[in-house]
């Protein structure tokens, strides 16, 4: 669904969260002067990454034919995405560095996507990213009113860039979270960035994946890192709402083959920002490896394959007998439902369809 910037956001809606930022010290916390371990430091970055250019994005978040019809349409009308959406000069990020020497293998990363327009400055947390060793990062102006894909996403990816790019990370713990809608983000960029984030802390907000919610499977060698990804979802007994919603989003995701879950419930939590004690619970479990049952998974892939040859096959028989509103309703719907994962026989279909006329 279309509403502002040049690649348009996925989600809508603004959540309350200026009492939460408050809460977490988001708003009013200030970096001392010079920053430094165990010091909180306002930075303007300068190094771009090239997955965070906008066709790679696109590339990345959307539908494979829905991606290339919309190359075509660009293409025609003589237009090119603009090579960045993000003009780092005019951006801040708040960075947290733990005190003490860096960890032998480097310092973990959290890139962390808030609900609220400041950048977040983690004062009540700090203790549980000091016990895990955890850089954490959090970009300004990357709120429930900015748009996902012209501005949450790339602000997250340069997050990762410009923090590695200044200190030693290991990359087997580089994660993804947020909070509410920032958590929603959160798992847009896990799914889209798998080879980047290893993890993603799901706090108090999640949506299904396969395009109900406009959250589409990546191209199909990132889904299938993203099937090894380490998904922590955290929302307090008392969100009744978001619990009900991370029940329709484990369920997705078990739909996908997607098994390397675990679900936390904090007690006395209502929807707000989690206390140091159940983030420093979360981080335990989102930094466990547990080993995923191949058997199962296969099992589960050659189902997921079967399933699609099924829905294509059905697409194939509309043309076969004239009718193309049918197969071009099916084709819309396996692009959407299936994503990367179609590709390429979807543009096969496409094809087919096109030359029916």
């Amino acid at each position: 669904m279309l509403q502002k910037g040049v690649l348009a956001d996925l989600r809508g809606g603004v959540l309350g969260a200026v009492c939460v930022a408050a809460w977490l010290g988001a708003c009013a916390q200030r970096s001392p002067a010079g920053g430094g371990p165990g010091a909180t430091e306002d930075i303007v970055f300068t190094q771009y990454s090239p997955l965070s250019r906008s066709e790679e994005i696109a590339r990345r978040t959307l539908p494979p034919l829905t991606f290339r019809r919309g190359q075509e349409l660009f293409a025609a009308k003589g237009k090119k995405l603009r090579e960045q959406q993000i003009d780092l000069a005019k951006e801040k990020f708040a960075v947290y560095v733990p005190a003490g020497a860096p960890p032998n293998d480097g310092y973990g990363l959290l890139v962390f996507i808030a609900p609220w327009a400041e950048a977040t400055h983690p004062k009540r947390w700090r203790g549980a990213l000091d016990r895990h060793g955890l850089i954490f990062v959090s970009a300004a102006n990357s709120g429930n009113e900015e748009s996902i894909l012209d501005r949450r996403l790339p602000l997250a990816v340069l997050a990762y860039e410009s923090v590695r790019g200044r200190y030693p990370i290991d990359p087997k713990r580089v994660y993804v979270g947020g909070l509410s809608g920032g958590s929603r983000a959160a798992e847009i960029a896990a799914l889209a960035w798998p080879d980047v984030f290893r993890g993603v802390l799901l706090n108090a907000g999640s949506d299904p994946i396969g395009g109900g919610q406009g959250i589409y499977l990546p191209p199909a060698e990132l889904f299938r890192k993203f099937q090894e990804t380490r998904i922590v979802y955290v929302t307090g007994e008392k969100d009744e709402g978001n619990l009900a919603s991370d029940h329709i989003s484990q369920r997705s995701l078990h739909e996908f083959c997607v098994f390397n879950i675990e679900i936390l419930t904090p007690r006395e939590l209502w929807h707000q920002a989690l206390d140091s004690a159940s983030l420093d619970q979360a981080l335990d479990v989102l930094e466990e490896r547990p080993a995923l049952d191949s058997e199962k998974l296969g099992q589960c892939n050659a189902r997921l394959q079967r399933d699609l040859a099924s829905k294509i096959a059905e697409a194939e028989a509309a043309l076969a007998r004239g009718d193309r509103d049918g197969a071009r309703g099916r084709i819309k719907a396996i692009d959407a439902h299936y994503g990367g994962l179609a590709a390429p026989a979807i543009f096969d279909l496409d094809g087919k369809l096109t030359s029916a006329r």
